[in-house]
């Protein structure tokens, strides 16, 4: 080889190897599906939608070609990302499924159903893994509950037939193991098997009777007890109704929660323990829980009844709130919110519209429907689901855990817009990209310096580096005073 071909060949050599090592540090994504090393920030709301559904038609592709792990893979990395789409715990649950990883697919399964329950394929996988953990009765009404959203679906069907163990199948085999029987004694099989057929029926022919520990409910009309008045708000979870307790000759709250979220048993069953966990709650600025109604239709909240306003509509009457007002209220709120916290509770869901300005004493925080007990003081992401008002939520309550730190972002965005009359992320000039927020004295040059720096830390990304306890909000914000 002559000097110009060995020249020329490791021209060729270098260039390859620095193509090589610039492909290796750039972004990945290939034909516009996610991989793990894929940074998401800085992409536009449009390409993340692409890659969200190139990337769930390439876990479908996974799955159908039996490569499970691939499809477990990829949908966790999107998760971490922050995706939030039933249909990636739909396909973990079904991965896990195939690979007889019941556990983990009733897990994920389980999580879809909480943000679908109208959804069939979840209640598939998880009756068929309750199944075959042998936990029958949990598996039947599962299965009963996708083949009442949608009676046509074979998986469904197939699945059913399997845990209900079709009777004519076992007389089938009887007479095939036996031989020719005798007329009466087939008919006598029929007539037991029909008569088991019909008490199954009755059994099971509604389900919400039945709770998920197989305890029937009692009837109730609560119309007996409580005479409605007028509704007063309706959010997610339900309607709030203003309504007058007969036996105690007092007006009370009261939440009917949406019949559809009670088709799910999980739910109800979860709802019930953080409710009754809630009760335990006795402060001046929390809305006390009286009591929870079960009945074999509905589940109803009864609370103490606070004549007065929401901040939320005090903002949209008055559109301003004087700074001392402002102060006032909030040393309620952090009063109440630090309370919930030394007995490891979190609110999960604090907003304006869950803030009351009582007309006769101070400011309650109401409506902890979705508080959770946090049973480690740290962040456990198998512990917790989604729940919350978007606008309201902290980064890591939106990647599906929460803390106590997460009220406090929460409680840091409820001041800015009773400061500004707007949510931080709707202030022109907001930097989407760093997060930074417009500081209160921009807008106002009365707030002072101390006020742009508590909202600072308060809606820190990350949790370590926020305000760490409601009692540190308000010593900060008590400090602060207007400038002359």
């Amino acid at each position: 080889m002559d000097i110009k071909s060995r020249i020329g060949f490791l021209t060729v050599f270098f260039c390859t190897l620095f193509c090589v090592s610039f492909a290796q540090k750039s972004p990945l994504f290939v034909d516009g599906i996610y991989t793990p090393s894929a940074p998401v920030s800085g992409v536009s709301e449009r390409q993340k939608s692409d890659l969200l559904e190139n990337s769930l038609t390439e876990i479908e592709i996974a799955i159908k070609n039996e490569n499970y792990n691939k499809a477990i893979s990829l949908s966790e990395a999107l998760i971490k990302e922050g995706f939030i789409d039933v249909r990636l715990y739909n396909f973990q649950a079904l991965a896990y499924e195939k690979l007889d990883d019941c556990e983990n697919a009733i897990y994920y399964a389980s999580k879809a159903i909480f943000m679908a329950p109208s959804v069939v394929e979840p209640y598939v996988v998880r009756a068929n893994c309750y199944f075959k953990n042998k936990k029958v009765a949990l598996a039947k009404k599962d299965i009963d509950a996708a083949f009442v959203l949608n009676p046509k679906s074979e998986k469904a069907k197939q699945t059913r037939a399997v845990i209900y163990a079709n009777p004519s199948k076992n007389i089938q085999k009887s007479k095939d193991s036996q031989g020719n029987l005798p007329k009466w004694f087939v008919k006598y099989l029929i007539a037991v098997a029909a008569l088991f057929l019909i008490l199954l029926f009755f059994r099971y022919r509604k389900p919400e009777y039945v709770d998920s520990h197989g305890r029937r409910l009692k009837e109730y009309n609560i119309k007996e007890q409580y005479n409605f008045i007028r509704l007063i708000g309706e959010g997610g979870m339900g309607k709030v109704y203003e309504a007058y307790d007969n036996a105690l000759k007092r007006k009370v709250a009261v939440k009917r929660i949406r019949p559809e979220l009670l088709k799910n048993g999980a739910f109800r069953e979860q709802f019930l323990s953080e409710a009754r966990t809630v009760a335990m709650l006795r402060h001046p600025s929390i809305v006390e829980i009286y009591t929870v109604i079960e009945t074999t239709t509905s589940l109803y909240l009864v609370f103490e009844y606070v004549e007065g306003q929401t901040l939320e509509t005090r903002l949209d009457i008055d559109n301003y709130i004087p700074f001392k007002e402002i102060k006032e209220i909030f040393h309620s709120v952090c009063d109440g919110l630090a309370y919930a916290h030394s007995l490891d509770i979190v609110h999960c869901d604090l907003k304006p519209g869950n803030i009351m300005i009582s007309d006769f004493g101070p400011a309650k925080v109401m409506d902890f429907g979705v508080a959770q007990k946090i049973v480690k003081d740290k962040k456990d992401k198998e512990s917790y689901s989604v729940a919350g008002t978007p606008a309201y939520m902290s980064p890591e309550q939106q990647r599906g855990y929460t803390s106590k730190q997460s009220d406090i972002f929460s409680l840091g965005v409820c001041l800015y817009e009773a400061l500004i009359g707007v949510v931080p992320w709707g202030v022109k000039g907001y930097d989407l990209n760093t997060k930074k927020i417009v500081k209160p004295s921009r807008i106002n040059p009365r707030y002072p310096k101390e006020l742009d720096d508590l909202l600072i830390k308060a809606l820190a990304q990350n949790e370590e580096d926020r305000i760490q306890t409601v009692e540190e909000f308000w010593k900060l914000l008590d400090a602060c005073e207007l400038k002359k």
